[in-house]
Protein backbone atom coordinates (compact mmCIF):
# COMPACT_ATOMS: atom_id res chain seq x y z
CA UNK A 1 0.00 0.00 0.00
CA UNK A 2 1.08 3.09 -0.57
CA UNK A 3 2.29 4.62 2.53
CA UNK A 4 -0.36 6.87 3.80
CA UNK A 5 1.59 10.67 4.86
CA UNK A 6 -0.98 12.83 4.34
CA UNK A 7 -3.09 11.55 6.76
CA UNK A 8 -0.67 11.68 9.57
CA UNK A 9 -1.36 15.15 11.61
CA UNK A 10 1.74 16.93 11.46
CA UNK A 11 2.38 16.20 7.90
CA UNK A 12 -1.54 17.30 7.43
CA UNK A 13 -1.36 20.46 9.22
CA UNK A 14 2.61 21.54 7.51
CA UNK A 15 1.00 20.69 4.38
CA UNK A 16 -2.23 22.51 4.41
CA UNK A 17 0.19 25.84 5.21
CA UNK A 18 2.06 25.78 2.00
CA UNK A 19 1.36 28.24 -0.81
CA UNK A 20 0.21 25.63 -3.28
CA UNK A 21 -1.98 24.70 -0.54
CA UNK A 22 -3.59 27.74 0.04
CA UNK A 23 -3.47 29.36 -3.17
CA UNK A 24 -4.17 26.41 -5.58
CA UNK A 25 -3.06 26.31 -9.53
CA UNK A 26 -2.04 29.94 -8.91
CA UNK A 27 -0.01 29.13 -6.78
CA UNK A 28 2.09 26.19 -8.36
CA UNK A 29 5.07 28.04 -10.70
CA UNK A 30 4.58 25.10 -12.72
CA UNK A 31 1.30 25.40 -14.03
CA UNK A 32 1.23 27.29 -16.88
CA UNK A 33 3.64 24.57 -17.81
CA UNK A 34 1.36 21.48 -17.49
CA UNK A 35 -1.36 23.51 -18.44
CA UNK A 36 0.32 24.26 -21.74
CA UNK A 37 0.72 20.01 -22.03
CA UNK A 38 -2.85 19.57 -21.50
CA UNK A 39 -5.75 18.62 -24.20
CA UNK A 40 -8.68 20.73 -24.86
CA UNK A 41 -11.46 19.35 -22.12
CA UNK A 42 -14.38 20.84 -22.56
CA UNK A 43 -16.58 17.55 -22.79
CA UNK A 44 -13.73 14.94 -21.87
CA UNK A 45 -13.43 12.58 -19.00
CA UNK A 46 -10.68 13.09 -16.99
CA UNK A 47 -9.08 11.34 -14.10
CA UNK A 48 -6.71 13.16 -11.39
CA UNK A 49 -4.61 10.62 -9.82
CA UNK A 50 -3.63 11.94 -6.17
CA UNK A 51 -5.81 14.44 -6.25
CA UNK A 52 -4.98 16.08 -2.57
CA UNK A 53 -7.20 19.34 -2.46
CA UNK A 54 -8.90 18.88 -5.37
CA UNK A 55 -7.51 21.75 -7.14
CA UNK A 56 -7.27 20.22 -10.63
CA UNK A 57 -10.41 18.52 -10.66
CA UNK A 58 -12.03 21.43 -9.88
CA UNK A 59 -10.48 23.55 -12.78
CA UNK A 60 -11.00 20.58 -14.99
CA UNK A 61 -14.95 20.59 -13.99
CA UNK A 62 -14.98 24.37 -14.35
CA UNK A 63 -13.46 24.32 -17.71
CA UNK A 64 -15.75 21.67 -19.07
CA UNK A 65 -15.27 18.38 -19.00
CA UNK A 66 -18.13 15.76 -18.71
CA UNK A 67 -16.99 13.94 -16.06
CA UNK A 68 -13.80 14.05 -13.36
CA UNK A 69 -12.82 11.37 -10.91
CA UNK A 70 -10.12 13.13 -8.41
CA UNK A 71 -8.80 9.83 -6.09
CA UNK A 72 -6.05 10.02 -3.26
CA UNK A 73 -5.06 7.14 -0.82
CA UNK A 74 -5.84 9.97 2.33
CA UNK A 75 -8.87 10.69 3.39
CA UNK A 76 -7.86 14.14 4.91
CA UNK A 77 -7.36 14.99 1.60
CA UNK A 78 -10.48 13.68 0.05
CA UNK A 79 -12.03 15.17 2.85
CA UNK A 80 -10.64 18.51 2.37
CA UNK A 81 -11.59 18.39 -1.48
CA UNK A 82 -15.32 17.41 -0.73
CA UNK A 83 -15.34 21.18 1.35
CA UNK A 84 -13.93 23.53 -1.04
CA UNK A 85 -16.91 23.10 -3.38
CA UNK A 86 -19.14 20.88 -5.51
CA UNK A 87 -19.80 20.32 -9.00
CA UNK A 88 -22.41 18.11 -11.19
CA UNK A 89 -19.45 16.61 -13.14
CA UNK A 90 -16.83 15.85 -10.22
CA UNK A 91 -16.79 12.91 -8.00
CA UNK A 92 -13.63 11.87 -5.63
CA UNK A 93 -12.91 8.69 -4.10
CA UNK A 94 -10.24 6.94 -1.85
CA UNK A 95 -8.31 4.50 -4.10
CA UNK A 96 -4.51 3.23 -3.44
CA UNK A 97 -2.73 3.53 -6.59
CA UNK A 98 -0.66 1.11 -5.92
CA UNK A 99 -3.34 -0.70 -6.51
CA UNK A 100 -5.16 0.82 -8.90
CA UNK A 101 -8.04 -0.82 -11.00
CA UNK A 102 -10.21 0.99 -13.43
CA UNK A 103 -13.20 0.51 -15.76
CA UNK A 104 -10.89 -0.29 -18.91
CA UNK A 105 -11.33 2.69 -22.14
CA UNK A 106 -13.04 4.93 -19.68
CA UNK A 107 -10.53 8.21 -19.76
CA UNK A 108 -9.79 10.93 -22.36
CA UNK A 109 -7.14 12.02 -20.09
CA UNK A 110 -5.07 11.04 -16.86
CA UNK A 111 -3.46 13.79 -15.14
CA UNK A 112 -1.43 13.80 -11.57
CA UNK A 113 0.95 16.36 -9.55
CA UNK A 114 3.43 15.11 -7.87
CA UNK A 115 1.96 11.53 -6.72
CA UNK A 116 4.07 9.30 -8.94
CA UNK A 117 7.33 9.80 -6.80
CA UNK A 118 5.19 8.01 -4.10
CA UNK A 119 4.49 4.88 -5.96
CA UNK A 120 6.77 1.89 -5.52
CA UNK A 121 5.14 -0.13 -8.47
CA UNK A 122 5.58 2.30 -11.07
CA UNK A 123 5.38 -0.17 -13.99
CA UNK A 124 1.81 -1.92 -12.67
CA UNK A 125 0.26 2.05 -12.12
CA UNK A 126 1.31 2.95 -15.72
CA UNK A 127 -0.41 -0.40 -16.98
CA UNK A 128 -3.68 0.36 -15.06
CA UNK A 129 -3.17 3.93 -16.58
CA UNK A 130 -3.17 2.67 -20.08
CA UNK A 131 -6.07 0.06 -19.64
CA UNK A 132 -8.31 2.73 -18.28
CA UNK A 133 -7.58 5.55 -21.28
CA UNK A 134 -9.20 5.74 -24.56
CA UNK A 135 -7.20 5.15 -27.52
CA UNK A 136 -5.82 8.40 -28.44
CA UNK A 137 -6.00 9.39 -24.43
CA UNK A 138 -3.52 10.77 -22.89
CA UNK A 139 -1.47 11.26 -19.52
CA UNK A 140 0.26 14.21 -17.87
CA UNK A 141 2.16 14.49 -14.96
CA UNK A 142 4.77 15.44 -12.83
CA UNK A 143 7.02 14.41 -10.29
CA UNK A 144 9.76 15.73 -8.35
CA UNK A 145 13.26 15.30 -10.78
CA UNK A 146 15.09 12.43 -9.74
CA UNK A 147 18.14 14.91 -9.36
CA UNK A 148 16.09 16.66 -6.34
CA UNK A 149 15.41 13.81 -4.93
CA UNK A 150 18.85 12.57 -4.68
CA UNK A 151 20.70 14.63 -2.87
CA UNK A 152 23.48 13.89 0.28
CA UNK A 153 21.73 16.11 2.28
CA UNK A 154 19.40 19.59 2.41
CA UNK A 155 20.93 22.80 0.75
CA UNK A 156 23.62 23.91 -1.23
CA UNK A 157 27.28 23.22 -0.89
CA UNK A 158 29.62 25.67 -2.24
CA UNK A 159 32.76 24.39 -4.25
CA UNK A 160 36.41 25.66 -4.08
CA UNK A 161 35.34 29.07 -5.88
CA UNK A 162 32.39 29.70 -3.68
CA UNK A 163 29.71 28.53 -6.86
CA UNK A 164 27.00 27.24 -5.27
CA UNK A 165 26.41 23.57 -6.12
CA UNK A 166 23.47 20.84 -5.42
CA UNK A 167 24.87 17.62 -4.04
CA UNK A 168 23.76 14.13 -5.50
CA UNK A 169 24.36 10.78 -3.56
CA UNK A 170 24.23 7.99 -5.76
CA UNK A 171 21.93 9.15 -8.44
CA UNK A 172 22.03 5.18 -10.15
CA UNK A 173 20.50 3.77 -6.54
CA UNK A 174 17.15 3.15 -7.49
CA UNK A 175 14.58 2.75 -4.80
CA UNK A 176 13.33 3.89 -1.35
CA UNK A 177 14.60 7.34 -0.13
CA UNK A 178 13.35 8.30 3.28
CA UNK A 179 13.30 12.22 4.36
CA UNK A 180 12.11 14.39 7.28
CA UNK A 181 9.92 16.66 4.61
CA UNK A 182 7.00 18.42 6.64
CA UNK A 183 6.85 15.30 8.81
CA UNK A 184 9.87 12.84 9.65
CA UNK A 185 9.83 9.27 8.09
CA UNK A 186 8.30 10.76 4.24
CA UNK A 187 9.18 7.55 1.72
CA UNK A 188 9.65 8.57 -2.29
CA UNK A 189 10.63 5.93 -4.43
CA UNK A 190 13.86 7.45 -6.50
CA UNK A 191 14.45 6.27 -10.57
CA UNK A 192 16.33 7.54 -13.02
CA UNK A 193 15.20 9.96 -15.32
CA UNK A 194 16.29 6.93 -18.01
CA UNK A 195 13.62 4.84 -15.72
CA UNK A 196 10.90 6.51 -15.75
CA UNK A 197 10.78 7.46 -19.92
CA UNK A 198 11.64 4.39 -20.69
CA UNK A 199 8.76 2.74 -18.38
CA UNK A 200 6.48 4.88 -20.32
CA UNK A 201 7.66 3.81 -23.61
CA UNK A 202 7.50 -0.46 -21.95
CA UNK A 203 4.14 0.63 -21.41
CA UNK A 204 3.11 1.73 -25.14
CA UNK A 205 3.06 5.24 -24.49
CA UNK A 206 3.96 7.80 -26.97
CA UNK A 207 6.10 10.67 -25.98
CA UNK A 208 4.44 14.02 -26.40
CA UNK A 209 6.86 16.62 -24.14
CA UNK A 210 9.28 16.58 -21.14
CA UNK A 211 10.52 19.58 -19.71
CA UNK A 212 13.03 19.39 -16.60
CA UNK A 213 10.76 22.87 -15.65
CA UNK A 214 12.63 26.06 -14.76
CA UNK A 215 10.88 29.20 -13.10
CA UNK A 216 10.58 31.96 -16.47
CA UNK A 217 12.43 35.53 -16.05
CA UNK A 218 8.68 36.80 -15.48
CA UNK A 219 8.35 34.24 -12.49
CA UNK A 220 11.81 35.06 -10.81
CA UNK A 221 11.53 38.79 -11.36
CA UNK A 222 7.93 38.40 -9.38
CA UNK A 223 8.92 35.61 -6.88
CA UNK A 224 12.79 36.16 -6.70
CA UNK A 225 13.28 32.80 -4.36
CA UNK A 226 12.54 30.88 -7.45
CA UNK A 227 15.75 31.20 -8.54
CA UNK A 228 16.99 28.33 -7.09
CA UNK A 229 15.22 26.28 -9.14
CA UNK A 230 17.41 27.35 -11.82
CA UNK A 231 20.57 25.81 -10.58
CA UNK A 232 19.62 22.10 -10.74
CA UNK A 233 15.92 20.60 -11.68
CA UNK A 234 13.05 20.03 -9.13
CA UNK A 235 10.35 19.22 -10.88
CA UNK A 236 9.99 16.41 -14.07
CA UNK A 237 6.87 16.95 -16.33
CA UNK A 238 5.68 14.65 -18.88
CA UNK A 239 3.09 14.60 -21.91
CA UNK A 240 2.86 11.12 -23.23
CA UNK A 241 -0.68 9.50 -25.27
CA UNK A 242 -1.65 6.43 -26.36
CA UNK A 243 -1.55 6.06 -30.09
Amino acid sequence: MTQNIYDNDAFFTAYSQLPRSIGGLDAAPEWPALRAMLPEVQGKHVLDLGCGYGWFCRWAAQAGAARVLGVDVSAKMLAQAGGMGEHAALAYARLDLEQLALPPASYDLVYSSLAFHYIERFAALLAAIRSALKPGGKLVFSIEHPIFMAPRQPGWLTDGQGRKTWPVDSYQQQGPRVSDWLAPGVVKQHRTLGTTINALLQAGFQLDHVEEWGPTDAQVAQQPALAEERERPMLLLIGCRLP
